[in-house]
C-alpha cells in the first residue's frame, strides 16, 4: 500500500528488503506534513524508543496482515553503558526488538568476558567489554533493547545446600603408595603396567595390568591385613594417607576431636576382590568344606572397603558402597556431595578400590576382545584417544578423597584444595557392554555436573577423560566432549591416565578424581601416556609429551568416568581463591 493509506497500529517495513530480514515497526502516530508528505512515527514492535520518517504519500510500504494495539507496545528508553562496572557474575539481555518473533537472548560474564547463558553447548567466541558497550551504544539505530543487570548481592541464608571442599587426598596406584608418587609419575609421563608372572596367569592370552608395586598387607599389622582383602587393604592405605592429609590425627575420628557420627564413609567398588571367593572355591575342591575360611564370605563382599576404613578411623555417620561398574568410584564422591551439602554428614571419607586381577577376570576380558596386547618395557600398551589404540589394560588400586562442608574446613583452619562443586549421572539405555556411539548419555551427565555446580560450559578449563583407550568408548567420549564444550572443545586441554595406570575398575573414577584435584591444586596438566597419534575422530586437545600449564581463564575441572551398562558419572571440581 502506499504511505497516505497507513494508519496507527500498522506492522510496517519500509522496503520490501526490510521484511525480508524481519525489520518491522508499529506505526504509533501519523501527521499530515504537507499535501505531499506525511510524517509516520514508528516503534519496533517489542519496545523501543520511537522516531519519525517523512515520506511521500504515494511512495510504496510494506504493511504485515494484522494489526497491532499501540497501547501495548512499551516504550524502551536506550541504557547506556559507557561509564557501567562490569564484573563477573553480571548479566546483560539483548533482544532484537524489530522482529516480532525474537527471543531474547542473555549473556553472562565470565572471566572477563560475555558468553551465551547456555549449559548446551559453549559458544565460538566470547563477546569483549568493548562490544557490549558498542551494542548499547547502537541499540536505537540497530532497533534492539540491551539490558545491563549488575551481579546481585550474595544473601546469607539461613539454611540450605553447603559447600562441599577437598581437604585431603590419599592413592595407592600401580605408581606406587601416596599421592606424591601418584603425581610424580603423572608428570614424569611414568606408567605402572607390568607383565603378571604369576604361574596362575600361565597359558592366557594377554599377560600384561596395572598392578600396585608393593604388598599391601606389608604395610598394615599382620593381623589386620589377615581379615581385609586386597582391595580393602588399598582402601584403608588411601584413607589413612587422606585423613593425615587433611590434618586428622592419627587412629580417627576420637583421636580428632570428631564426632564419629557426623563422619561418613563412601566407596566404589565393582567386584571388590574377586580372588578371595575364587581362593575359597579352589580349597573347597582341594580340601572339602573344612578347607574354607570362615571369613571367606565377609572378605568377598564389594562393601568390605568401605566397612574397614569405618572400622579402621572409626567412622559410625554413615559407611556405603557404590556400585554402578567403571563409574562406580566418581558416583561414590557424588554421593557424598550430597551428603554433606544436606547436612547428612559433616565429612566423609570418599573414593574407590579394587583388585581384580585374577585369571578369570583377565580371561574374561581378553575373550571379549576387550585387552590391549603390547610389551610393557617398550612403553604403554594403553594408549587413550590414539589412533593405534586396541584396548585397555586391567588394574588395580585406591583413591580417596576427605570431603568437608566449607564451614567446618574453615573453622578448623584447614588446607583447602579446591571445591567439590558438582555432578551427574546418566544411563546410556544401548548396550550391556558397548557405549552408546552418539556420546548423548554422556553428554547428558557432562550437562548435568556443570549445572549442578552453577557454572557454564564456558568456565570449564580442563577435562580429565575417562578414556580407556578402547576404539569405541573413546570415540563416544571425544564426540560427547565436543557436543558440550562446542568449537572450545578443541581449546580446553583433556588428559587421559589409562595410559599411565591402566584401568582400575572401581577405583578408576577415586583415583581420577585425585590427579584432577592436584591439577587444580598446582596449576599443571599432566600428560596422556601412550597417545603417539590423536585419532582423526577425536578433535580434542589432547595433552602429550609434557606437562602442560593450566590455563587461568575458567575454573571448573571435569572428572569424567563411564562403566559397562551404560553407567556414565562426572564430578565438577572448582578452584578456590
Amino acid at each position: 500500500m502506499t504511505a497516505a493509506e497507513v494508519v496507527p497500529g500498522d506492522l510496517f517495513a519500509l522496503t520490501a528488503e526490510d521484511a525480508a530480514e524481519r525489520r518491522w515497526h508499529v506505526v504509533t502516530h501519523t501527521l499530515p506534513v504537507s499535501p505531499e508528505v506525511i510524517r509516520v512515527t514508528l516503534r519496533p514492535p517489542l519496545g523501543g524508543v520511537d522516531h519519525e520518517e517523512d515520506l511521500r504519500r504515494e511512495r510504496t510500504v510494506t504493511v504485515a496482515g494484522r494489526r497491532v494495539d499501540v497501547d501495548a507496545v512499551p516504550l524502551v528508553e536506550p541504557e547506556t553503558l559507557e561509564g557501567a562496572e562490569f564484573r563477573d557474575g553480571d548479566r546483560l539481555t539483548v533482544l532484537r526488538a524489530v522482529d516480532p518473533l525474537a527471543a531474547e537472548v542473555t549473556y553472562v560474564r565470565r572471566w572477563g568476558a560475555w558468553h551465551r547463558d547456555t549449559t548446551e553447548s559453549a559458544d565460538a567466541e566470547a563477546a569483549s567489554d568493548a562490544e557490549v558497550r558498542r551494542w548499547a551504544a547502537d541499540a536505537a539505530r540497530e532497533g534492539t533493547v540491551v539490558r545491563h543487570e549488575p551481579r546481585p548481592v550474595r544473601q546469607a541464608r539461613a539454611a540450605g545446600p553447603r559447600r562441599v571442599v577437598v581437604t585431603g587426598l590419599g592413592a595407592v596406584t600401580p605408581l606406587g603408595v601416596g599421592t606424591g608418587e601418584l603425581w610424580k609419575g603423572l608428570l614424569e609421563g611414568r606408567h605402572g603396567i607390568r607383565e603378571l608372572t604369576d604361574p596362575e596367569f600361565d597359558g592366557l592370552p594377554v599377560r600384561t595390568a596395572g598392578t600396585v608395586p608393593v604388598d599391601p598387607a606389608s604395610l598394615l599389622p599382620r593381623q589386620a591385613a589377615r581379615r581385609m582383602n586386597r582391595a580393602a587393604q588399598f582402601a584403608v592405605l588411601a584413607a589413612r594417607e587422606a585423613w593425615s592429609d587433611a590434618g586428622y590425627a592419627a587412629g580417627g575420628t576420637r583421636e580428632s576431636g570428631l564426632d564419629p557420627e557426623r563422619v561418613g564413609v563412601s566407596l566404589g567398588a565393582i567386584l571388590g576382590d574377586a580372588s578371595v571367593l575364587v581362593g575359597g572355591d579352589r580349597k573347597l575342591r582341594e580340601r572339602g568344606p573344612r578347607g574354607v575360611s570362615p571369613l571367606t564370605t565377609p572378605m568377598t563382599v564389594p562393601s568390605q572397603a568401605a566397612s574397614q576404613v569405618s572400622l579402621d578411623l572409626h567412622v559410625t555417620g554413615e559407611a556405603r558402597t557404590v556400585t554402578s561398574a567403571c563409574a562406580s568410584g566418581t558416583e561414590a564422591i557424588g554421593q557424598a556431595v550430597d551428603r554433606i551439602r544436606y547436612g547428612r554428614v559433616d565429612v566423609a571419607l570418599a573414593g574407590g578400590a579394587e583388585a581384580v586381577i585374577t585369571p578369570a577376570i583377565m580371561a574374561s576380558f581378553a575373550a571379549m576382545r576387550a585387552l590391549a596386547e603390547g610389551d610393557p618395557s617398550e612403553g604403554s600398551p594403553s594408549r587413550p584417544f590414539a589412533k593405534d589404540r586396541d584396548g585397555f589394560v586391567n588394574g588395580e588400586g585406591a583413591g580417596v578423597l576427605v570431603l568437608e562442608s566449607e564451614e567446618h574446613a574453615r573453622a578448623r583452619g584447614a588446607r583447602i584444595y579446591c571445591e567439590a562443586a558438582g555432578w551427574g549421572l546418566s544411563a546410556d539405555a544401548y548396550h550391556v557392554a558397548a557405549p552408546d556411539p552418539s556420546g548423548d548419555g554422556i553428554a547428558l551427565a557432562l550437562r548435568r555436573a556443570v549445572r549442578d555446580a552453577g557454572g557454564e560450559v564456558a568456565d570449564v578449563v580442563h577435562v580429565n577423560a575417562h578414556a580407556t583407550a578402547t576404539v569405541e568408548g573413546d570415540l563416544a567420549e571425544a564426540r560427547a566432549l565436543r557436543g558440550v564444550l562446542g568449537e572450545r572443545g578443541g581449546s580446553v586441554p583433556v588428559t587421559a591416565l589409562k595410559g599411565h595406570l591402566g584401568h582400575l575398575q572401581g577405583a578408576a573414577g577415586g583415583v581420577e578424581a585425585v590427579a584432577a584435584v592436584l591439577t587444580l591444586h598446582h596449576g599443571v596438566v599432566p600428560p596422556t601416556v601412550g597417545c603417539g597419534e590423536v585419532d582423526d575422530g577425536v578433535e580434542l586437545d589432547v595433552v602429550r609429551g609434557g606437562p602442560r600449564a593450566l590455563p587461568g581463564s575458567g575454573d571448573l575441572v571435569l572428572s569424567n568416568s563411564f562403566g559397562f551398562g551404560g553407567h556414565n558419572a562426572v564430578l565438577a571440581l572448582r578452584r578456590v581463591s
